[in-house]
């Protein structure tokens, strides 16, 4: 009878957790396999030993959006784009490490400006929350890490296939996570969560976000990579710029400069790419 309960407990905290914390990716990968279905996005049968060689980019994956979550949540946008932009350096560490990739000078400077901006920001962030930069810390790490991985993976798999998998196995490792890690606990706690514009929120920011893969996936195949880079980094920009706007901020001329400096470096890193020979 004991062990009865504890089964109907794990159970009850997967399904709640895939209903109310993780409807963002349950969401977007219902929206997938509709598109899939309908023929407006290109999916083909995933092989067995194809989808388990990507399990490591689906656990980056999950790390990705699980800490950059909750990093974003305690610190303001052009902080958290300043750090997240440090990612550039991890992926820099490991192809120089690993694959043995050779570098420009201009690529080196912008990789030590990228990491200055990141290093320094948290000495000059007034509103300095050390969970907030934990988090940050684990989400670069993961985004470099899976920009290596998903880049130099000998795979067949194209873009949808791989956010087809990383979509399923982010619903159910975070659904079996949620009891163990507090996350049911927190969710029951909340205070919108029977609030319906919670939910109809959560639902547009998950179409949101699935019509921006969409999009991504476009800009790969269009003209170059550089060009889907820049796209990126005006996107970054533009958010920056516009952030302060809707969003209370406090920050100080040093933060600022830490701000400009990182986003410095990765036009820098842009250019450095788009110079470097084939």
């Amino acid at each position: 009878m004991h062990w009865r309960s504890h089964v109907s407990g794990f159970a009850f905290s997967f399904v709640f957790i895939v209903s109310y914390f993780t409807n963002k990716t349950f969401v977007g990968a219902v929206l997938l396999f509709l598109s899939g279905k309908l023929g407006w996005v290109e999916m083909s049968r995933i092989p067995r030993t194809a989808a388990l060689s990507w399990l490591p980019g689906s656990f980056l994956f999950v790390g990705n959006i699980y800490a950059g979550s909750r990093a974003l949540s305690r610190i303001d946008i052009p902080f958290f784009f300043t750090l997240q932009n440090s990612s550039l350096v991890v992926s820099y560490i490991i192809a120089r490490a690993v694959h043995r990739e050779k570098t420009q000078r201009l690529k080196i400077i912008s990789v030590c400006l990228l990491l200055l901006s990141a290093v320094n920001l948290p000495l000059c962030d007034p509103q300095f929350d050390h969970s907030g930069y934990v988090w940050a810390l684990c989400h670069l790490f993961c985004v470099g890490t899976y920009r290596v991985f998903q880049v130099h993976k000998s795979t067949n798999l194209s873009d949808i296939d791989q956010q087809c998998i990383n979509y399923l196995f982010s619903v159910l490792l975070l659904g079996l996570a949620a009891h163990p890690t507090g996350d049911i606990t927190g969710a029951l706690e909340f205070p919108s969560l029977q609030s319906h514009t919670f939910h109809c929120g959560c639902c547009a920011s998950a179409l949101l976000g699935f019509l921006l893969l969409l999009a991504t996936v476009r800009l790969k195949r269009g003209p170059s990579l550089e060009h889907f880079k820049a796209w990126v980094f005006v996107s970054k920009v533009t958010a920056v710029l516009l952030s302060p706007l809707v969003f209370n901020m406090d920050f100080n001329s040093a933060s600022l400069l830490c701000v400009i400096g990182s986003h410095v470096g990765e036009a820098l890193l842009l250019y450095a790419d788009r110079e470097s020979p084939p």
